[in-house]
């Protein structure tokens, strides 16, 4: 397992400003929803999985959408191991690895586990595991998320969010996230969590995406 070696908080969140701005000006529009950010718990924020941009698009979440409504204590990131091999700056701002269906799998699975445990943490996944289109009709999560969540000994909230890109009329593409709240771990089910996540993703497509209705 690679742990991160976060850099001090202040340079972080000056970071996150200066990611705020990059978004900005990337995108013609940035349009998130706004959603109660319960007090006094840790958080898991969970994202669709299509472009190395999620990463940034997530952290842009939890300056925006979490911190500013409760300001969070630390922030990290599970990304694949292979991927902190190739970019060794991850673990500068937060990421640490796992390495799904190896030995050391439990070790990075155990640390989110302890992440989640002290209110004011977040907790950065991407429950597919792997680089699917922004369209995909059905997400599978991988089960990691059903190892960590039961094991959380405070209250947690689940957070999680449909993440599209589209151009339409302008030069720059628009940049919709869409936020829903999971609930808690006290009522935690993962087949019921898979379940209404893709019920909201679906309709996150139907009303950010233009499209031809297709024939029953």
């Amino acid at each position: 397992m690679i742990k991160e070696k976060s850099l001090p908080d202040s340079v972080l969140r000056f970071c996150g400003r200066l990611l705020t701005w990059f978004i900005k000006r990337k995108f013609n529009k940035v349009i998130f929803n706004k959603i109660e950010i319960k007090p006094n718990h840790s958080y898991v924020l969970m994202c669709n999985h299509f472009s190395f941009w999620d990463g940034f698009f997530a952290c842009f979440l939890a300056f925006n959408a979490i911190d500013k409504v409760n300001k969070l204590k630390s922030m990290k990131i599970m990304v694949l191991e292979k991927q902190m091999e190739m970019n060794k700056w991850l673990k500068y701002v937060g990421c640490f690895s796992i390495a799904p269906g190896s030995i050391k799998a439990r070790e990075s699975l155990d640390y989110a586990v302890d992440i989640l445990n002290e209110p004011g943490n977040l907790l950065i996944i991407f429950p597919q595991g792997n680089l699917e289109t922004m369209f995909i009709r059905y997400i599978k999560f991988k089960e990691g998320i059903a190892s960590i969540i039961p094991k959380v000994k405070i209250n947690c909230q689940l957070i999680w969010s449909s993440n599209l890109v589209e151009y339409f009329e302008s030069l720059k593409p628009n940049l919709y996230m869409n936020l829903f709240d999971c609930g808690t771990n006290g009522d935690f089910e993962f087949n019921n969590l898979v379940e209404k996540v893709n019920q909201y993703h679906t309709e996150s497509i139907k009303q950010n995406i233009r499209f031809t209705k297709e024939p029953s």
